[in-house]
């Protein structure tokens, strides 16, 4: 159990950082900025202050952690439900939509309120959102829903 984790947090999380990148990049965000952004969620806006710095780092190992917290909890509780094992790709989608959920209605906004997203998208055209909120889930769901799901099905059929 122990790889199968190891390997779908290493997976999803590199997926996800670089499609953060490239996302963010198409904007004119530089990775950099990005892991300053994630950098200051737990450790405050002073990780934007300093580009050499820790922003950057402490940002990359923000991301590793969470992404770790999100492959152990599906690890842990997929092998309760026998549908997750049957259908990763259906299973992996909807944990997705549920991580998107988790992160852009609670966490993101608990820390930035104007980050919920009703008041996140206010003057942005419906282009803008369906793009956004888009490449949010295209991230949750398929870059970090669908391999988690489907490694540890992987597994499961191994050890089963």
């Amino acid at each position: 159990m122990t790889r199968t984790v190891i390997i779908a947090w290493l997976i999803a999380g590199t997926l996800d950082i670089l499609s953060a990148f490239v996302f963010a990049g198409m904007a004119g965000v530089t990775p950099t900025q990005v892991l300053q952004f994630v950098a200051s969620g737990p450790f405050g806006d002073e990780m934007y202050e300093s580009a050499a710095g820790a922003g950057a780092p402490l940002g990359l190992l923000t991301h590793f952690v969470i992404m770790l917290a999100m492959v152990a909890v599906y690890v842990w509780i997929a092998p309760n439900f026998s549908v997750t094992l049957r259908h990763p790709i259906v299973a992996g989608l909807l944990y997705g939509l549920l991580l998107w959920v988790v992160m852009y209605w609670i966490v993101r906004p608990l820390r930035w309120p104007e980050q919920w997203p009703p008041a996140a998208y206010a003057g942005d055209s419906a282009g803008e959102i369906a793009w956004n909120v888009g490449n949010a889930l295209f991230s949750h769901c398929i870059l970090v829903g669908i391999p988690i799901a489907w490694i540890t099905a992987r597994w499961r059929r191994k050890t089963s």
